[in-house]
């Protein structure tokens, strides 16, 4: 069980000390949530951000994975790809060739997954298992943080699950929490992004590990 920090949420005039009280916390995915405008309403970051961080988290023995919110992802790879990133995920609903996007991601060598919506059916990944590390089930709809987590998500996820098998891991992002990662582990999850339910805390560190241990089950 993974909790991945999601620096979206985080105090950007103090990342680079609250992304290491995580690191020291344990965290071995820093998650990088990055929007354009046009895929969803907001504009967060880019590669500089990226680049930024690199060293210190690698030089933590951990990984960057960024979340491409973007129209047409396989458009914005190489940039990613170039500061630093070690795995990148590529919206299904935000290309017309999924296939094409995810071999972008692969031909630079870095690990490729792909992220589905509330609305999309989960058979939508499909016919990418075969070359993807990783699905992300949106959680809630993409482009804010603090957003309440959508109970129905949980059958998904289950619906997911059988669907992936052992091909893939399953990621979840949005309204991750103490009160919902347990339920998305049991029903599939191994991944969790959470970002105010870690960086909106007084203590991100403490939260990184009680929500390792809510999903464990402890």
């Amino acid at each position: 069980m993974t909790v991945a920090p999601s620096i979206l949420s985080a105090d950007f005039a103090r990342l680079g000390e609250q992304v290491q009280a995580v690191l020291d916390a344990g965290a071995k995915i820093i998650h990088v949530d990055v929007m354009d405008g046009h895929f969803v309403p907001p504009i967060t970051m880019g590669p500089i951000v990226v680049e930024a961080l690199r060293d210190q988290v690698h030089g933590a023995g951990a990984i960057l994975e960024v979340h491409l919110m973007v129209e047409r992802p396989e458009r914005h790879v190489e940039p990613f790809a170039d500061a630093g990133a070690d795995r990148i995920l590529a919206q299904v609903e935000a290309t017309p060739n999924l296939r094409f996007a995810v071999d972008a991601i692969l031909r630079r060598d870095v690990g490729a997954g792909v992220v589905i919506n509330p609305g999309t059916p989960v058979e939508a990944v499909a016919e990418v298992l075969d070359v993807v590390e990783l699905v992300l089930c949106m959680t809630v709809n993409p482009g804010w943080g603090g957003q309440p987590f959508i109970p129905q998500s949980i059958d998904k996820l289950r619906r997911l699950k059988a669907l992936v098998g052992d091909q893939a891991e399953i990621e979840v992002d949005g309204g991750v929490d103490a009160k919902t990662i347990g339920a998305c582990a049991q029903a599939g999850a191994s991944v969790f992004v959470a970002g105010s339910a870690v960086f909106g805390k007084d203590d991100p560190a403490a939260a990184v590990r009680e929500l390792a241990a809510a999903a464990s089950g402890g």
